[in-house]
């Protein structure tokens, strides 16, 4: 039962929340203080995807997923409404969040769900989904009473949103930046995820640089993701209806790089059975990317230097000039700079492309971006494989966490695309859950390089040499990590589960289960 006394609390709460940094956070903290569940999430409709701004009671990667509304029919359902949907007890249409509430690791579904879509003048801006491990707990709740909930929620994410552009687009004025066009924003192949200082560096970089037609010059290890941050910059510039072209400098044989880069005509030399348009005259009006650079020879640099200089080229065999406007952007994993110092790399084309230089950080300085990460490739695996979800167990979670990813994101990525596939044998009632056992590669990294205390948070430690059972050792593991947080917390159920990064209903169902008992001292 929703009181009216509870429905002014949620109004005045709402009302103090749109003007604060975390607005999206005390939103959902306003409806689960009306509603009570054991998670609720707060999602953006952008087109045909569900993005997640705020959740409570879920894992940490559920913030990374992107969820397509017609692969997911509670989703599709939510978003057909104009009311609240309470799905009822043993629905048996498949749950986003299965094995994804925090604190029951052990892969039980959802028994309770109800979606509010969120409506402002007929638009929708948005969904907000509230899960519960009881059965039936929202069936009770009077329908007028969730109505008017939707309501007040969707003008108050109406208005968050609003001040949140307003806000973005006062701080692009100011430091001369542009906001991502909105194809970036909405394909999931150019979406460039994270949240941590480093990248939002990074995008503020590229925000700047991205309408000033500026050649660019991206440098960053093998891995870290340096074609994306192209494609982005490509998206996001004055030059986004026109083509990038992409040139392989590592991949062109020495005496075919004029003829690739400014084509050729038939018969300038052997194997040259016709006329071939060159990258830059395909890249006319647009971008040309150059990827790994600093592998071109020195003999083809001086004709690539002449042609960012001039903005002309000559194809192979043909007299005539012919003018280009491309910008280019250029990527390396080599540090240039002590290429040119050791005669490798000439200093003219250096200063060229590196009009603009962005550095692209690897993965063990993107300090808690590993778990958005996950939750973006599970999503997209979980497509690719036809899944019905796919989840991280909380060890898992840890693994990826402490591992250095020498071959950062594209690791991560390749480590979990075989996790998924090892993890696919053991699905139970529809959810693939990847434990540290699937995470192939990364034991014996831990074992020859890593100490087990970075596997596990510090100080309880757990030799894996002596694990027999993985259900009982993630258990005891469990059990003293939670008896340890109540001890640092002298028994506040609250400030335990801050700690260990739960929500404290959760915390305290998982700590019965364990068999944890507290009174006035823990038992």
């Amino acid at each position: 039962m929703i009181s009216s006394d509870t429905l002014l609390r949620f109004a005045l709460d709402l009302a103090s929340a749109v003007t604060l940094e975390d607005r999206f956070e005390r939103l959902i903290r306003a409806i689960r203080a009306t509603v009570a569940c054991d998670a609720v999430v707060l999602l953006e409709r952008k087109g045909e995807q569900l993005l997640p701004l705020a959740q409570q009671g879920l894992m940490d990667d559920v913030m990374g997923r992107r969820f397509n509304i017609d692969e997911h029919p509670r989703f599709t359902e939510i978003c057909g409404a104009y009311h609240p949907v309470r799905f009822p007890t043993g629905c048996t249409l498949p749950d986003p969040y299965d094995g994804m509430v925090s604190g029951f690791d052990d892969g039980l579904p959802v028994h309770a769900c109800m979606g509010i879509p969120l409506y402002v003048q007929g638009n929708m801006l948005g969904v907000v989904t509230l899960d519960s491990m009881t059965p039936g707990v929202f069936d009770s709740l009077d329908s007028r009473a969730l109505d008017i909930v939707g309501t007040m929620a969707a003008m108050s994410l109406n208005t968050a949103m609003l001040l949140a552009r307003l806000e973005q687009k006062s701080k692009h004025a100011q430091e001369l930046l542009v906001e991502l066009s909105e194809e970036a924003l909405n394909k999931e192949a150019t979406e460039m995820v994270g949240q941590s200082q480093a990248m939002q560096t990074l995008k503020q970089h590229l925000e700047l640089v991205a309408p000033a037609d500026l050649a660019v010059l991206i440098e960053g290890e093998t891995g870290v993701g340096k074609e994306l941050v192209a494609r982005t910059l490509h998206r996001s510039s004055k030059r986004a209806q026109a083509p990038m072209v992409y040139v392989n400098c590592a991949a062109i044989p020495e005496n075919l790089i004029e003829s690739e880069l400014f084509g050729h005509v038939k018969g300038a030399f052997t194997g040259a059975d016709r006329d071939r348009v060159g990258k830059f005259t395909l890249a006319h009006g647009g971008t040309l990317f150059l990827d790994e650079i600093g592998e071109l020879p020195l003999e083809a640099q001086g004709s690539l230097l002449r042609a960012i200089q001039n903005q002309e080229i000559q194809a192979v065999g043909k007299d005539k000039i012919e003018y280009v406007d491309v910008r280019i952007i250029a990527a390396t994993n080599r540090d240039l700079k002590q290429e040119v110092a050791e005669k490798r790399f000439r200093a003219d084309l250096y200063h060229r492309l590196s009009v603009f230089p962005i550095a692209v950080p690897p993965l063990r300085e993107r300090n808690g971006d590993v778990l958005l990460l996950a939750g973006f490739f599970a999503e997209q695996l979980r497509r690719k494989f036809g899944l019905q979800q796919v989840t991280l167990s909380p060890q898992a979670s840890d693994w990826l966490k402490a591992y250095s990813w020498p071959g950062n994101v594209r690791e991560l990525e390749h480590v979990l695309s075989r996790a998924t596939l090892l993890a696919k044998s053991n699905t139970n009632q529809g959810i693939t859950r990847i434990e540290p056992m699937h995470l192939t590669g990364l034991v014996d990294a831990f074992s020859s390089q890593e100490t087990p205390e970075r596997v596990l948070p510090s100080p309880v430690h757990l030799d894996t040499a002596e694990i027999q059972d993985l259900k009982l050792a993630t258990e005891d593991f469990q059990r003293r990590a939670i008896e340890q947080a109540l001890d640092q917390a002298q028994l506040n159920w609250a400030q335990a589960a801050r700690s260990l990064g739960m929500d404290r209903a959760n915390l305290v169902r998982l700590a019965k289960r364990l068999g944890i008992e507290v009174t006035k001292q823990r038992s």
